[in-house]
């Protein structure tokens, strides 16, 4: 009886363990104390989290933790989908938009690292249709309204200033420039009442064309301006590789990395997956409208079109934590890793708004290749360490990678609308306060 009891017991303790990595398919499991992280701080972040859920501010969300190697949480609060009473799970599939970006960039950077391309190439290399730029400058006139003019590009775009947004390219739902918006919504990348950063609605080479329609708002690599830069280095990578973006990336990074549910659609038999979002925003109490991601669209969004589980990118971050590697699946070199992760900026501008202004309302932080980077112990109002790098989508995603501290963490969420630089503060310092060793 006792032995039968004991066998028992190991048979649902591997049954526990089998379960944690199918959520996490790469990752083995630890208790948070083994690895330096203290079980009952951690508890404050489903607690926090659970009591938004209450108080009716977000649906649900899903938090994966990677400490030293090891899945150290892993947890689920709220609802899949409020609507229909359908309670989140550890798989449940959400539209990552922005954090698809990191993606594109780390395949960009597989086929730099392969010599069939360089970060000083410029784009017209590839796409004839960037090879004469025009800038829209914008000055006030004696009645202080802007006027615009156009003046030659002083250099061309490279496929580095794509990868950390000095290209000069915007977004038509965030630009100020009346002739950049207009240019962007006569290529059909932008209507007015629609579904926001949905640039999946034109074709690869109608995207291509309108871009390069479209003048600059600043001149190439002088500025860092958020915007769709990370779409065109999508087409630069299919130009490059002969693939749609999308098979590029599950051959040589999904696949790899056991990315089972990461895709540019997600198919019928697991729709019954997607996160939902609120009907409206309960602060502001707009409609909220998030991208179709049941549908094949006309182009592999590089910026914003994905759709995957918490499980899937903390298998991408813990391979860039690992130096591009995971599990004997090399993806990135070492030297690679750390070249995104360093500040690529310098002493350029941020206007009109720094990256961790536009993240999270903070300071302190820089751009590197595709990632948000910290660059010393002070000025953030957040916990963090000097060289950590990040990125979040719009409708309420978000990750963190801490090489000093061992630490990856993916939030998954569908809370698009204002609030989110409060949550993405929230979780951090919550995760950053359960590190004590």
């Amino acid at each position: 009886m006792r032995y039968q009891k004991n066998l028992i017991n190991k048979l649902l303790v591997a049954s526990f363990f089998i379960s944690s990595l199918a959520i996490a398919q790469n990752i083995p499991t630890a208790k948070p104390e083994d690895v330096g992280m203290s079980s009952a701080r951690l508890k404050n972040v489903k607690a926090s989290l659970q009591a938004e859920v209450d108080k009716g501010n977000i649906p649900g969300a899903v938090v994966m933790i990677n400490r030293k190697g090891k899945l150290v949480y892993s947890e689920v609060v709220g609802y899949q989908d409020k609507s229909a009473n359908k309670a989140m799970s550890k798989d449940s599939i959400f539209r990552i938009y922005s954090m698809t970006k990191p993606l594109a960039s780390v395949a960009a950077m597989i086929l730099v690292g392969e010599g069939k391309m360089q970060l000083a190439d410029p784009i017209s290399k590839f796409m004839p249709e960037f090879a004469n730029m025009q800038v829209s400058v914008g000055t006030k006139d004696s009645g202080g309204n802007m006027e615009y003019s156009l003046v030659p590009a002083a250099k061309p775009i490279t496929v580095q200033d794509l990868l950390r947004h000095t290209s000069g390219i915007g977004y038509p739902e965030i630009t100020s420039n009346p002739n950049i918006k207009k240019a962007y919504t006569d290529a059909g990348l932008y209507v007015a009442g629609g579904t926001d950063y949905d640039q999946r609605r034109v074709t690869p080479q109608e995207m291509i064309a309108g871009i390069a329609k479209a003048p600059l708002s600043t001149q190439p690599g002088t500025n860092w301006e958020y915007g769709m830069s990370v779409d065109l280095l999508g087409r630069v990578v299919e130009v490059v590789s002969g693939k749609r973006l999308g098979d590029f990336l599950q051959d040589r990074v999904f696949t790899p990395l056991q990315m089972k549910d990461t895709a540019f659609s997600v198919p019928a038999d697991k729709k019954s997956r997607i996160a939902e979002p609120f009907a409206t925003d309960p602060f502001n109490k707009a409609p909220i409208k998030l991208l179709d991601v049941t549908i094949k669209p006309n182009n592999d969004s590089g910026g914003a079109g994905a759709a995957g589980t918490a499980g899937d990118y903390l298998n991408f971050a813990s391979m860039m934590l690992n130096g591009g590697e995971l599990n004997g699946q090399r993806i990135l070199s070492p030297m690679t890793v750390n070249l995104m992760a360093s500040d690529m900026l310098g002493n350029r501008t941020t206007v009109p708004l720094s990256p961790g202004q536009l993240l999270m309302g903070v300071d302190g932080y820089t751009f590197g290749l595709g990632f948000m980077v910290r660059q010393g112990q002070g000025l953030a109002s957040v916990d963090g360490s000097p060289g950590e790098y990040m990125w979040a989508g719009a409708a309420g995603t978000f990750f963190w990678i801490d090489p000093k501290e061992q630490l990856a963490v993916v939030v998954m969420s569908q809370v698009p609308g204002p609030i989110r630089p409060y949550y993405r503060r929230m979780i951090k310092q919550l995760v950053s306060s359960a590190v004590i060793k």
